[in-house]
């Protein structure tokens, strides 16, 4: 496997300020090469999927609750089922994901607009202190998914002494 890479600034003709040939300077058509080399480095920054946009899908918003005994996680994710989303947990993280479905809607006299970001999501949340994986509980309820990650022993009896210079 060859690495290649990954230049989204090398096809990017710089502009010349002044132009030394005999041809008329017009700022239009210097706009009109900018905007056209902008959505040239847009598009390649932006991966795509058969023509729809796969870049900007959503990203849940997390709220973390450091406790004494444990860490409590909370994940809005409105708008899915709990089928819809996974959850694994390791010693020191979190890792969620899930997909928000595109709902089809046609409308034949009217237009049709939606501000819903569709696809999938993905959130890998790094934890203050190390969980024991294996006792997570999980609830989703009115679109927020509460993690209850109990602390591993040995991190609820840490303590670390502070030598003072």
């Amino acid at each position: 496997m060859a690495l290649i890479r990954w230049e989204p600034f090398r096809d990017i003709e710089r502009l010349e300020p002044f132009r030394r040939d005999s041809e008329r300077w017009s700022p239009l058509r210097e706009i009109d090469t900018l905007q056209q080399q902008i959505n040239r480095l847009f598009d390649r920054l932006i991966p795509t999927d058969g023509g729809e946009r796969t870049g900007f899908t959503f990203i849940p918003a997390a709220e973390l609750k450091d406790t004494e005994n444990e860490i409590l996680l909370r994940l809005e994710v409105p708008g899915l089922e709990p089928k819809d989303i996974s959850v694994e947990a390791t010693p020191d993280s979190v890792t969620i994901t899930g997909e928000r479905k595109l709902e089809t809607q046609v409308e034949e006299n009217g237009v049709t607009r939606s501000e819903f970001r569709y696809g999938k999501f993905q959130r890998v949340i790094q934890l203050p202190s190390l969980v024991e994986n294996d006792k997570v509980q999980a609830e989703y309820k009115n679109g927020i998914l509460h993690l209850s990650l109990p602390k591993a022993e040995s991190e609820k009896q840490r303590t670390v002494k502070v030598n003072i210079g």
